[in-house]
C-alpha cells in the first residue's frame, strides 16, 4: 500500500467533482478547491447550463459522460478517477466531491495526513454539513442526516478521500449502481480487508436546495431504491446491508398500511389501528430529543419516508422484474 512522500500535503491528492447543472453551486465548489491539489478534474453529466464553460474557466480538466449510457454519479467518478491517472497524477489520494458542495480549505491536509499515518484505512470522511439549513425544513432535515459518528464506518457519503491502491484494488465504483454506490463500495473494501473511516474534522459544506416536499419525496424514494439494491448485492454478507431499513421500509410503507385499509374495509374500527403510526413518531421524537433540537420534524420525516422508500424499493423490483436497467431518480 502506498503511503506517500509527505504528511499532509494536498498534493498528495487530486480531486475529482461530478455535477449536473448546478450552476453557481459549482462555480462556488470549484473555487473552493485547494490551490494546491495535485489535478483537479470536472465530470459533467449532460448539463444544459454553462457547468462545462464555468469548469473550464475554473482551470478544471473537464470530461463527458457518455450520453448514450444512463448517467449515474458511480460512472462519472470512475472517470474522474480514470482521467486523472490518463493525465499522469502522482498522487496516492482522491477526494470526491459533488458539485453543490464546498471544500473545507482544511480539509485535504488532515485527511491525507490521517491516510498516511494509518496505511489499513481505505477511505477516510469528515463532517458534512448543510450551507442554509434556515432555508427550509428539508434542508435543516439535512444537516441533521449528516450528524453521524466518528470513527471506524461501516459506510460514507458522496464527499470523501480514498486511497487509490485500494479504489483500484476493488475496481472501483459499481457502475450498474444509480443510488447507494458509496455504500456498495465501501462494503467491498471492508470485505478485501479495508477499513472506513470518519474524522470530527470539518470536510464540506452542502447545498441541498430542497425547497419543496416534492423534492424531498423523491430523495427518499431514491433512498428506498438503494436499500434494495444494497440488500441484493450484499444483504447476505456479514453486515447484512441494508436488510434492516429494507424490512422496515416494507413493514411500514407497504404492508401494514395495505392490512390497515384491507382490515378496515371487513371491520371499520381496524381503522385505529393507524394510530400505530403517531405514535411511532412521538417514540423517535422522544428519543431525538435527547441530542437536541429538530426532534420533531426528524420524527415525521423518518415515518413519512417509509412511504417515499417503499415507492423506491417497489420502482427497484419492476425494474429487475422487467430487466430494465435503473434510470436517476433525481429530485433537483
Amino acid at each position: 500500500m502506498s503511503t506517500g512522500s509527505q504528511a499532509g500535503s494536498t498534493s498528495q491528492a487530486f480531486i475529482v467533482v461530478i455535477g449536473r447543472n448546478e450552476g453557481a453551486r459549482l462555480v462556488s465548489a470549484l473555487n473552493s478547491v485547494h490551490p494546491d491539489a495535485n489535478t483537479v478534474v470536472y465530470v459533467d453529466s449532460g448539463s444544459t447550463d454553462n457547468s462545462v464553460q464555468a469548469a473550464e474557466r475554473a482551470g478544471a480538466i473537464v470530461a463527458a459522460l457518455d450520453m448514450d449510457k444512463p448517467f449515474s454519479a458511480a460512472r462519472a467518478r470512475n472517470l474522474g478517477v480514470s482521467v486523472a491517472l490518463q493525465r499522469g497524477t502522482t498522487a496516492d489520494f482522491v477526494q470526491f466531491m459533488d458539485g453543490d458542495c464546498d471544500l473545507d480549505e482544511r480539509w485535504l491536509a488532515t485527511a491525507t495526513a490521517f491516510l498516511v499515518a494509518h496505511p489499513e484505512v481505505a477511505i477516510v470522511c469528515g463532517r458534512r454539513r448543510e450551507k442554509f439549513p434556515e432555508r427550509s425544513i428539508y434542508n435543516a432535515l439535512c444537516d441533521m442526516e449528516w450528524d453521524t459518528p466518528i470513527g471506524e464506518a461501516r459506510e460514507c457519503g458522496g464527499d470523501f478521500l480514498a486511497r487509490i491502491s485500494a479504489f483500484q484494488q476493488v475496481g472501483g465504483f459499481a457502475e450498474h449502481m444509480i443510488a447507494g454506490e458509496e455504500p456498495e463500495l465501501c462494503a467491498r473494501l471492508r470485505g478485501a480487508g479495508w477499513k472506513i473511516w470518519r474524522l470530527d474534522a470539518p470536510m464540506t459544506r452542502h447545498d441541498a436546495n430542497i425547497l419543496h416536499w416534492t423534492q424531498w419525496w423523491r430523495r427518499s424514494k431514491r433512498c428506498g431504491y438503494a436499500y434494495a439494491a444494497l440488500a441484493e448485492l450484499h444483504g447476505n454478507g456479514p453486515d447484512k446491508l441494508k436488510r434492516r431499513e429494507l424490512s422496515s421500509a416494507i413493514l411500514w410503507g407497504g404492508m401494514l398500511p395495505a392490512l390497515i385499509v384491507l382490515g378496515a374495509m371487513i371491520y371499520p374500527p381496524i381503522a385505529a389501528v393507524a394510530l400505530v403510526y403517531p405514535a411511532q413518531i412521538a417514540r423517535i421524537a422522544y428519543r431525538r430529543a435527547k441530542m437536541g433540537k429538530g426532534a420533531i420534524p426528524f420524527a415525521v420525516s423518518v415515518v413519512a419516508g417509509k412511504f417515499a422508500e417503499f415507492a423506491g424499493i417497489t420502482k427497484f423490483a419492476l425494474t429487475r422484474l422487467m430487466g430494465r436497467k435503473g434510470r436517476l431518480i433525481e429530485y433537483k
